[in-house]
This record gives structure tokens, sequence and C-alpha cells, in this order.
């Protein structure tokens, strides 16, 4: 898919970056984290360098196996939001379950979102599914984006279920075409 300035502006959504999801020994460690958020900083320096709007969003769950209160649910460094980027806490899956970013969503109009981050089989395909329903554009980067291992099966084939369910709802992009195309990106 390419992308010219006549397409409307891009928000880069960076969905759940936290500590928990690379801390070995967790339950919900994210196997291919490292390609993950390598190719997600990268996507996410390129926004900056360019002043582009970025947004983060924050999973903060009370279920026993996810503590707010602990270190784990911080942002990995480098991805910690700078001071102009926005930032929404959401207790579900769904960035819609924070009433600030639904609100947020509503009020903007031509606006497409390019989420990456972690916890794609959760807080990815619920917030590009629920988006969907309300009319709100959403692409997603499959090589920046992860989920942890499931339980039972081959986590790359698992990965690719999701993504091939998310792609009946967003666009699904690579990084080196937005990267390639990015060029050509008015916002």
């Amino acid at each position: 898919m390419s992308v010219s300035i006549h397409d409307d502006p891009l928000i880069l959504v960076c969905a759940d970056l936290q500590v928990e999801y690379l801390t070995q020994g967790r339950r919900h460690v994210i196997l291919d984290g490292d390609a993950a958020t390598s190719r997600s900083l990268e996507l996410l320096t390129l926004w900056r360098n360019n002043l582009w709007p970025v947004m983060h969003l924050k999973r903060i769950a009370q279920a026993a196996w996810f503590n707010p209160a602990s270190r784990l649910t911080d942002w990995i460094a480098e991805a910690k939001p700078r001071p102009g980027e926005m930032t929404f806490e959401h207790p579900l899956p769904s960035a819609y379950s924070s009433s600030r970013f639904g609100d947020y969503m509503s009020s903007i109009r031509n606006v497409r979102c390019v989420l990456i981050g972690f916890s794609l089989d959760e807080t990815i395909l619920a917030t590009i599914v629920e988006g969907f329903h309300r009319s709100h554009r959403y692409q997603m980067v499959g090589d920046a984006v992860a989920c942890r291992q499931p339980g039972t099966g081959e986590a790359v084939a698992y990965k690719q279920s999701v993504v091939n369910v998310i792609g009946n709802f967003a666009t699904i992009q690579s990084s080196a075409e937005l990267i390639r195309t990015s060029g050509a990106v008015a916002v």
C-alpha cells in the first residue's frame, strides 16, 4: 500500500511497550520481543524525528498476573513517552476501555492510526476490532508487533493467525514499506 501526501495523516500508536512483556521468567513474556521492539523503536524514532503525532497505550489491568504497582508495568526506557506525546492507560484489552481514548478518537477526523507494539492477541486485536466498529481507520505494522507465547501450539502459527484475523479489520503493512513511503507522508 503506497502512501501519498494526499492521504490522511498518520498517528503512530505504541501499544503496551512495557517491561512486563520482555522480562524473562514472566508468564506473559514475548518470545520475539527483541525483533518487534527493534522495529517499533525504529518507527518511533522516525515519527519523533519528523515531529509526527505519537500516542502511547499502557495496560493497567487489575488481574492477579498484572500488578499495576510493579515496575514491570513501566514503559521500555527507549519507548517512554516524551512531552507532547499522548498517553492513555486502559484496564481492559481494548484501548477504548479508557474513556479518554474513546473521547479523543471520536473527536478527530480523517486520521489513520498505525499500530505497533506488544499484546497483539489482546490490546492490538481488541482495539482494532472496536475501532473498526466505530468507523476509525487502523493499519498495523506486521513485523513491529508481538504477542505472548500461547499455552499450546507453535508461536509463529499463532501470531500469523491473529494477524490474519486483524487483516479483516485493518490494513497490514511491513515496517520497511512504511519507512520507504514515509517521505511522502505529510502530517
